[in-house]
């Protein structure tokens, strides 16, 4: 079986596959009479391509047993999609470029706590890694007639390997 090396999720690591969604580091500023810290433009949206419009949805993401293996990935051709959790959890995102799949250029990512991702239009991704308990995610989406899914089942899987060092999840 073929390994896939986690790694830890930083914004110029993910660059080639969307945003990192994070406040460290984010443009804020204080609104409504300084009561409360808005953290501003956190990551781009991209959905109406073909007159798609934004959706925001909540996704329940059911734990993974370890080890896991990598079977398929999905992409989303016609826009971006963005998770947001809603908890301080860690879990795993697995993505491949944009274009033609090429399972030489997948590669997986171990969240800090509070990091979210949002997928550029297109890049490949396996679905939510949810690792220790049930993890919700504020999903923001696009919805419209046309379909937008794309999936792929791999020729053989892939197990993702890793040990939760204090390197995997210390801030950079």
């Amino acid at each position: 079986m073929k390994t896939l090396q986690v790694e830890r999720l930083t914004r110029a690591a993910f660059a080639p596959f969307g945003e990192v969604i994070e406040l460290d580091g984010a443009r804020h500023f204080a609104i409504n009479g300084g009561t409360t810290e808005r953290y501003h433009d956190l990551a781009r949206v991209d959905v109406t391509e073909q007159g798609g419009r934004p959706l925001i949805n909540l996704f329940r993401a059911q734990p993974r047993a370890l080890p896991v293996d990598i079977t398929m990935l999905e992409r989303h051709p016609l826009g971006s999609q963005a998770f947001i959790p809603l908890r301080d959890e860690h879990y795993l995102v697995v993505v491949a470029p944009a274009g033609e799949f090429d399972p030489a250029q997948m590669r997986a990512f171990w969240t800090d706590s509070w990091q979210g991702v949002s997928y550029a239009r297109g890049v490949w991704h396996h679905p939510l890694l949810a690792l220790d308990r049930v993890c919700d995610f504020i999903v923001v989406d696009r919805g419209g007639e046309q379909p937008n899914c794309d999936e792929i089942s791999l020729t053989e899987p892939w197990r993702l390997q890793f040990e939760i060092t204090a390197e995997l999840v210390a801030p950079a």
